[in-house]
Parts: structure tokens; sequence; C-alpha cells
């Protein structure tokens, strides 16, 4: 399997079937991602050295902006999208089968995670995963120890307090907090600056 037939598949949310081709090619991917991985994490790497490792990793050009402090993790790497700017603090982990995009000048916490992909709920299908992207507008902030679940939009200027479980879009210049996530309050006009 090619890396843009699973990424088609992916991407329209289809079902990856446990034992199928399209679970060993996400297997096979997985550990590559791991080699990458573990090279960022090994040792120290300037800002050039870890733009080029990312831009490795998840194939495509990653923005002189970037901004990453290791440990980092992801199972996948190739359904990553970043924007300009964005800065990932120690600890994040991505699942990104389903797919991640994050927009412009974005910053995310230590130990963000950010997980795609649900198991199927029937018992007799568990081994299957049901892919759903995360979006993640321009001038996010999600704090420390946030997890955003598959299918989560985060609005532009949004704040995710640290600790919070998102598991519905986030609005645009809201604030959301707890476990579940809920809106705590909206962004006042001199704080969506």
């Amino acid at each position: 399997m090619e890396l843009q037939t699973y990424l088609d598949h992916v991407n329209q949310g289809k079902r990856l079937e446990g034992g199928s081709e399209v679970h060993a090619f996400m297997t096979q991917a997985a550990r590559r991602a791991q080699q990458i991985t573990a090279e960022i994490n090994t040792g120290y790497h300037d800002g050039e050295e870890l733009r080029a490792l990312f831009s490795q990793l998840i194939g495509k050009p990653v923005d002189e902006g970037f901004g990453l402090f290791p440990p980092f993790t992801t199972d996948f790497g190739k359904n990553i999208t970043l924007g300009k700017r964005v800065f990932i603090n120690s600890g994040c982990r991505f699942q990104d089968q389903g797919g991640i995009t994050i927009g412009d000048d974005v910053l995310l916490g230590h130990n963000v995670v950010l997980a795609t992909l649900n198991h199927d709920p029937v018992v007799a299908r568990r081994a299957s995963m049901l892919p759903a992207p995360i979006v993640i507008g321009d001038k996010v902030w999600i704090g420390a120890n946030a997890t955003v679940l598959p299918g989560v939009t985060i609005g532009k200027g949004a704040i995710v307090a640290a600790g919070a479980v998102v598991h519905r879009d986030v609005p645009p210049f809201t604030v959301v907090g707890g476990v579940p996530a809920r809106i705590l309050r909206e962004l006042s006009q001199e704080e969506r600056q």
C-alpha cells in the first residue's frame, strides 16, 4: 500500500480493520515514526536540526518559526499539518492517523495529547479503529496535560485549560476547561487582540 492510498482511506473517515492491509501499513508506518521520534528525543538538537527531523517525520517542510522541546512522540507522523510559528512543549503525544491540522501561532503546553482514533465500541470489532481529524485554529493555546479527542475542532484564539478533556468543538475566542471540557467564558475584546 502507498502512503497516499492510506491517507485517502483515513481522511475519508473509513474504518481501519484489525488485521487488514490498511492496518498492516499503519503498523509499518508507526515503526518509521518511532525511529524518527527516537532520534528527536535522544541527545541535544538545535532548532534547525529539530525542524529538519520534524520535517522528515511529517513528510512536509516545517516553518522556521517552529519550536519543539522534546521529548515528543507520535505513532504515525505523516498526517500532521503545521502552520507557522507553532510551539510544542515537552512530553506532547500525537496520534495522527485521523489527521491533525494545527494553525499559525499555536502553543501546546507540556504533555498535551491529540488523539484521532477510537476503537470500535462493538466488542467483536474492537481491534478496528475509527479515524476522525483534529483541527486547531490559529492562535490557540492548549494548556498542560490537556487531551483533545477525535473529531474536535478548536476555533481561532481559544484557550484550553490545563488538564481539560475536550470531546466537543470549541468556539473561537472561548476558554474551556474541565472533564469533560465546557465553556468557562468568552475572551474579552482586549484578550482577542
